[in-house]
Order: C-alpha cells, then structure tokens, then sequence
C-alpha cells in the first residue's frame, strides 16, 4: 500500500523523520498541479513523483522534512539533466514500492534498491549504481558474537530484518529458522526493536548501519564487520517500469556521465558512500537478472 503522509511521524533516537509529500527547494511539490507519474507529462511539467521508503541514509526525510539521501541526490541531478527540476516523494513500505510503481503510483523508485532475477520480473533496474556488502545491528561488544548468519543459529537469537529485503533470503539460504527472523516494515521499527532488546540485532547493508551507529551515538550499538554474502558484490539502483524503455534510456545516460565525471562521488559522500561503493563499470542490470 501507498500513502503520501503530510505529517511527521515519532523519530527513533536521532534517526528519522517523517514520510510526507515534499515542497522545498525543487525537491518537492508547490502550487496546484500534481506533479507526473510518466516520464512524458514530468519533461512537460518538470516534476515528477518518486518512490521512496524512507530509509537512512538511501532514502529519507531529514529534520526539515526534505527529501533527501544517496538515491533523491543522485536522481535529482539526473532528473535536471532530463529537464525535469523537481521530485515529490511518495513514501511506501520496502516491499510494496515495486507494485506502487507498477499502479503508477509514482514515475519510478529512488530507493537503492538491489537488483535480482525476482525484482527484474516486475520492474526495470537502471545501470548499477553502487555496490555494498552485508553487516549486522548488534549491541555494543557484540556478546553473542553474530558475524554470519550462520552465527544466528548458532546463538539461537532473533534478528530483524526489512520486510522484503534480500537478507530475508540470505537467512533462509543460511538455513536460519523462519522463528529467528522477524521482518520489519519500516527502518526505525527495527532500531527500536533492536534499542528495547526485543530482538538481538538486525541484519542489513553495512552502508546502513554504519550511518546508524554514527547518527545514533546514545544507542549503544555497533556494527559488525562487512561482508558479502554472495561470490559476486551486491548492487544497487533505481527501477522503472518493464514499459518506460525510454526514460530508462535516458535516465542511464545520464547516471553514467555522473559516474565518468567523478560528480556522483562528490554526491554521496555526505550518506556514507564511498569509491569503495562505486560498482564494477562492466557490470550490467542484465547480468545481475540473470540470476
């Protein structure tokens, strides 16, 4: 399900900020007129709705309610590359931004999403746009020593994860019982969870965690050292419709001219992203949906 919110919601710790229709500094939405869901009506109107699900630091609102993070920065310099100025964020829950984009919800997702065979059924990934590892949320010194998701049966502990998220799948290919994973909708219900001790910790990209430890030094917690659980470095990126071949078209152009210019590290320093993040230029959303 898809809402646009227009208020905010209860911050966790220092983290977060609520999901709402945005309208500021070209990032949002002004005056009366909606703003698109086609890549026609957005080079028309130039503004476009966007989906995100507020998630630090790929996606999210900050303390002024602005639209901002790794995946609206960089989409925002390609979108004016295209003629389009201005994005509105429609916030929805991880897992159903694929099927908000498929019911035009929106023009496409701006929420770092990886790219697999399941997700490339459903939707069009853009060129991969950076590579991360996997890492858990866990208590500060770690005492169940959770390093792999093996470690989870090991420990016998429960660990949250983001409902739709691809360490669901590693878990379960961990051969980790479905009663040690608890998925979560959204990214503070699972630091809460984690900061009560209802669960042990939580299984996430080591981006994300390493900028919740660093946002939420009172939180005691740590997090643990990366790794990746596939031969094959995971990627990220934006999706689109399987039918908008030409705003994908478009779209990659520009995002690799921001790559070969250097500007799109520049872009994401301030979200913890590194050159270390920058994927393999060989790499192609094709070959990640070949599985």
């Amino acid at each position: 399900m898809t809402t646009e919110l227009s208020m905010p919601r209860r911050r966790f710790f220092a983290f977060g900020a609520a999901a709402v229709a945005l309208a500021a500094s070209g990032c949002g939405v002004g005056g009366d007129k909606s703003a698109a869901v086609t890549y026609a009506d957005a080079k028309s109107s130039g503004r476009i709705k966007v989906g995100f699900a507020n998630e630090a630091p790929w996606a999210f609102l900050d303390a002024k309610g602005e639209l901002t993070g790794y995946a609206p920065v960089v989409a925002r310099a390609v979108l004016k590359k295209l003629g389009i100025d201005e994005i509105e964020g429609v916030v929805t829950d991880f897992d159903g931004l694929i099927d908000g984009l498929r019911a035009q919800s929106y023009g496409f997702v701006a929420a770092g999403m990886f790219i697999n065979k399941k997700r490339c059924e459903s939707s069009a990934f853009a060129i991969p746009d950076y590579q991360v590892g996997s890492a858990f949320l866990v208590p500060k010194g770690n005492p169940k020593q959770i390093n792999r998701f093996e470690d989870i049966t090991r420990a016998d502990v429960r660990m949250a994860t983001l409902g739709g998220a691809v360490e669901n799948g590693y878990a379960e290919s961990s051969g980790v019982s479905g009663k040690l994973i608890e998925p979560m909708a959204k990214q503070d219900d699972i630091l809460r969870a984690v900061g009560n001790g209802d669960v042990y910790g939580a299984a996430m990209l080591d981006v994300t965690a390493a900028w919740l430890v660093r946002t939420n030094p009172d939180a005691n917690l740590e997090v643990t050292q990366s790794f990746h659980y596939n031969p094959k470095s995971d990627v990220g990126t934006f999706n689109f419709r399987i039918d908008d071949t030409e705003f994908l078209a478009d779209f990659n152009r520009e995002l690799r001219a921001l790559h070969d210019s250097g500007e799109w590290l520049r872009l994401v320093k301030p979200f913890g992203l590194t050159a270390a993040n920058e994927p393999d230029r060989a790499a192609t959303a094709e070959q990640y949906c070949a599985g």
